[in-house]
């Protein structure tokens, strides 16, 4: 069977293009670079006869890597026009030849010959990517060579090493440290090719050269380091995306018959009469997603006659699209600039409000606005459409324009559908369902020091950028809601979980959380004495200063100046000094659990102690969170801005920060939790009667497991029985190996399964789910939650054995995670619908499996019990349910 070849003709029209002298048609057309990639054609198909084959471009206009980085390819010229004119032909020429052509909008050829390249490879085909780009060089390995037709070379692993003078999988690295000027890709100023070699040769990776910058002396060193933070950047632009969801897979690419007749023709129009028998095609042959997005008409609404006409529409319409625009991205803060509606894919308004730049026009004032659109949007029988809508009714609720009726949101309707297929922010879905680009807001505002705000832009650009926003919305919902409706269960997860939780964590994130910001800065303050004594003592213990954040110099004082033992090494082979192997170290000696300690300490204060108050909203006084919905593929929620999901707990340290949330004069803090959820989930969704049955007598399970492991009569078990077996129940929903076990309870790996071998013996139902997992993973591709949530696993069939191996540890786990999630959102959506207008509670924060409320205090005791109730009864399971209720002045009294 003969190789698959993808043709980078984006590289080879380039290269044409400039190696050949002017050459022309007989009416005046450029044909250069027609008749150049129709000579490699032709020299290509001959010497390998391909039965599978693609010639593929890069897209018009901007990709995903120009969301990722502004200034991505700014300094690439305009296209010659002379070059602009022998697209079109081409894109004729290839299809007269039967040759597949390809041309995904948002990405570039690479990414897309990258991935076409790993379905072939993974298949057991060999392939041949035709290219002179040194970028797809990080694809070369013993499946996949590379083509230079320019110089006649075909490179193997080998040959990469010999040219670049790097490994195929350090190219990602060199290409990093270097940088592109022709792609405006930033690189360490001064490091070239050589430089860039050397350090790999050296480090190994580039993840070993920033941990060893502190090593490289002389200006080159300080460069490096003065740039370290530009490199996750640098490195996401230069790595080629090998999975991607495409419209045709590398063994759809077959190779056609020749149109001989049209060939002829065409050969006649350009003057060829020497050659026809293959050659090649462009991208702008294709309909370009900018001249889509140009079609919308949008109508600005400046006047009361035109808000007469939108409001008109607006009724007359089943349903309709809205977006807000703001000056900011704070939701509690931001001013509303402009809103913009829909009632059709290729339709829009925008209404400005608060454009205020020189020489803006007179706009219609927010009252006349509330006048006119305030009941439609309140009306919760029309339904909406959004595009995150959260953020759109925090703005619009401080601007007396309450949404309510959100029906439909594209953001949640792409996150239930699939959570790891795309990301799921409009223009991402745009490109990933509609395969059209939109206008970037740096497109219209700018991007850096410069950047204006929206309230600055001129309103025939800010039209256009809002009206597409909408009526995108519209298509959007088009078409997600279609495939939504495909599929019973992922329409009733959006419809009993998703939908109805927007208003919740609207009106949470709106309550905000009362902090105590003298107890903060009285923490910090402590916090930074206990740090600078931790840090004299490290240096004592070290015989010298040094960087406790410095990898590179604890690795020379632990091991070369200590003597401690390596206990595991990094990929290239330097002792490794991560979190879990300083744990390990510190029974031997006592800087390693210093270092930790410093570090916890440096943690807390840096995101809570002394960000925290910066949070503090100046005109309500309290922190407001923004909840995720749609980040967690699992479904469970993530907060930012602060982030509240990651305050420790069990130290008392973190104990300090939780004790600045406190609740205001006349109120207490009630934390409700979910007691093993989990675990009572393993109990009820693998059907194993042992595990039931200490559940439905109320016995402590982990107590029960050391039992049943240990051999004990409960009488028998001690405290440290139940912690190791309670790191047994938990390893093993999470899926954890003998291995595994074995470090974190510190007993030899055959002991460890040892007890894994009896815990199933003990509990057989639990292993026969485990199984099952499994197989409907590699069956389907996902699991899914007991409420029909569907949790894909991208990795589960990979023929490489680790990471399939971890995609089976998550499809035992995930399953049980996202049920979790979808109870405690199943029981926030129910408290709130029952006491969304009583005064008495507030739900103020959701941590994990935990809630926390503002309960009136002399009505705690009946609303404890109450919450308790309705917390336990949310989900009807073969076990019950239990909730640990709190009550205090702060969040940690809240938890006794």
């Amino acid at each position: 069977m003969s190789a698959v070849i993808l043709i980078d003709g984006s590289s080879w029209l380039y290269r044409a293009f400039h190696a050949l002298p002017r050459l022309t048609a007989p009416d005046g057309q450029p044909t250069g670079a027609i008749y150049g990639m129709g000579n490699m054609l032709r020299k290509l198909l001959k010497e390998y006869d391909p039965s599978n084959i693609a010639v593929v471009f890069d897209p018009r206009g901007k990709t995903f890597r120009h969301d990722l980085y502004a200034e991505y390819k700014a300094n690439r010229p305009p296209v010659p026009p002379e070059l602009s004119a022998q697209f079109e032909p081409l894109c004729e020429l290839v299809d007269l030849l039967g040759l597949p052509r390809l041309q995904i909008s948002g990405f570039e050829a690479d990414d897309v010959i990258a991935t076409l390249a790993r379905q072939a490879a993974n298949a057991g085909r060999k392939v041949m990517i035709v290219t002179g780009d040194k970028d797809l060089a990080q694809m070369v390995d013993s499946n996949i060579s590379m083509l230079d037709t320019m110089k006649g070379i075909l490179f193997d692993p080998a040959g990469i090493k010999e040219k670049y003078a790097v490994e195929p999988t350090q190219i990602i690295d060199w290409l990093t440290l270097m940088g592109d000027t022709s792609d405006n890709v930033p690189g360490i100023p001064g490091v070239g090719a050589k430089t860039a070699a050397k350090w790999l040769d050296s480090y190994g990776s580039l993840d070993g050269i920033v941990a060893h910058a502190d090593d490289i002396k002389g200006k080159i060193g300080e460069k490096l380091r003065a740039h370290l933070d530009q490199l996750p950047l640098s490195r996401e632009l230069v790595t080629v995306k090998d999975a991607l969801e495409l419209p045709t897979q590398a063994d759809e690419l077959l190779r056609g018959e020749i149109n001989q007749a049209g060939l002829a023709e065409f050969s006649h129009k350009y003057g060829f009469t020497r050659w026809l028998e293959q050659s090649d095609a462009t991208p702008e042959a294709k309909v370009a997603p900018a001249a889509e997005a140009s079609q919308i008409e949008v109508i600005t609404v400046l006047d009361q006659s035109a808000l007469s006409a939108l409001r008109d529409a607006l009724l007359a319409s089943p349903s309709f699209a809205v977006d807000t625009e703001t000056d900011g991205l704070d939701p509690q803060q931001a001013r509303l600039i402009g809103m913009s509606f829909s009632t059709s894919s290729d339709k829009a308004w925008y209404l400005p409000i608060a454009h205020d730049y020189l020489g803006a026009p007179v706009q219609l004032s927010i009252e006349l606005v509330q006048a006119a659109l305030a009941e439609i949007l309140a009306d919760v029988s029309k339904p909406k459409i959004t595009q995150h809508g959260k953020f759109d009714m925090h703005i619009l609720r401080r601007h007396g324009l309450p949404l309510t009726g959100i029906a439909w949101d594209t953001m949640l309707e792409s996150y239930v559908l699939n959570a790891t297929a795309s990301r799921h922010d409009m223009d991402s879905l745009a490109r990933y369902y509609l395969d059209r680009s939109t206008i970037s807001f740096k497109d219209v505002a700018g991007s850096g020091r410069n950047q204006l705000t929206f309230n600055q832009i001129e309103l025939e650009t800010a039209a256009a950028y809002a009206g597409e926003d909408a009526a995108i919305t519209w298509a959007l919902h088009e078409r997600l809601g279609t495939e939504l409706n495909k599929e019973a269960s992922l329409l009733k997860v959006y419809e009993t979980l998703e939908q109805p939780l927007i208003e919740v964590l609207a009106a949470i994130e709106a309550n905000g959380v009362l902090i105590d910001r003298n107890l903060l800065a009285q923490a910090s303050n402590e916090f930074s004495q206990r740090m600078a004594t931790m840090q004299q003592q490290a240096h004592e213990l070290a015989g010298a200063p040094f960087n406790l954040n410095s990898p590179a110099q604890l690795k020379d004082i632990l091991f070369d100046q200590l003597g401690l033992p390596v206990l595991r090494k990094t990929p290239k082979g330097a002792p490794s000094t991560a979190e879990d192997v300083l744990a390990e170290l510190a029974d031997q000696h006592e800087l390693p659990q210093l270092i930790l300690n410093w570090r916890g300490l440096a943690k807390l204060r840096s995101t809570y102690t002394e960000k925290l108050p910066t949070n503090i909203n100046p005109h309500t006084g309290r922190v407001h969170t923004s909840y995720h919905q749609a980040v967690a593929a699992t479904g469970r929620l993530s907060s930012a801005d602060p982030n509240l999901q990651n305050i420790p707990i069990r130290n008392d340290d973190g104990r300090r920060i939780r004790q600045a949330f406190i609740a205001p004069t006349g109120f207490s803090i009630v934390a409700l939790d979910y007691s093993q959820i989990e675990l009572r989930l393993m109990a009820h969704m693998s059907g194993d009667e042992g595990m039931k049955a200490a559940f439905l007598a109320d016995q402590d399970i982990h107590s029960r497991t050391a039992a049943e492991v240990f051999e004990l009569s409960p009488e028998q078990v001690d405290s440290s029985h139940r912690r190791a077996a309670k790191a047994i129940n938990f390893g093993l929903i999470y899926g954890i190996s003998a291995f595994g076990l074995a470090r974190n309870l510190g007993i030899g790996r055959q002991l460890a399964q040892s007890h894994m071998d009896r815990f199933f013996d003990r509990y057989p139902g639990v292993a026969r789910y485990m199984e099952s997992c499994k197989e409907t993973a590699h069956e389907k591709g996902y699991v899914e939650t007991l409420y029909g949530r569907r949790l894909y696993l991208n990795e589960i069939n990979d023929r490489n054995g680790s990471r399939r191996q971890a995609a089976e540890r998550v499809a035992i786990n995930a399953p049980l995670q996202g049920t979790a999630a979808d109870i405690i959102k199943l029981a926030m959506i129910d408290i709130f619908q029952q006491t969304q207008t009583n005064q008495e509670l507030r739900l103020i924060m959701q941590v994990h499996d935990e809630l926390v409320f503002e309960v009136q205090d002399d009505r705690l005791d009946h609303w404890m019990n109450w919450l308790r109730k309705r917390m336990e009864n949310v989900a009807e399971l073969s076990v019950p349910l239990k909730v640990e209720a709190g009550v205090g002045s702060n969040w940690d009294m809240a938890h006794g």
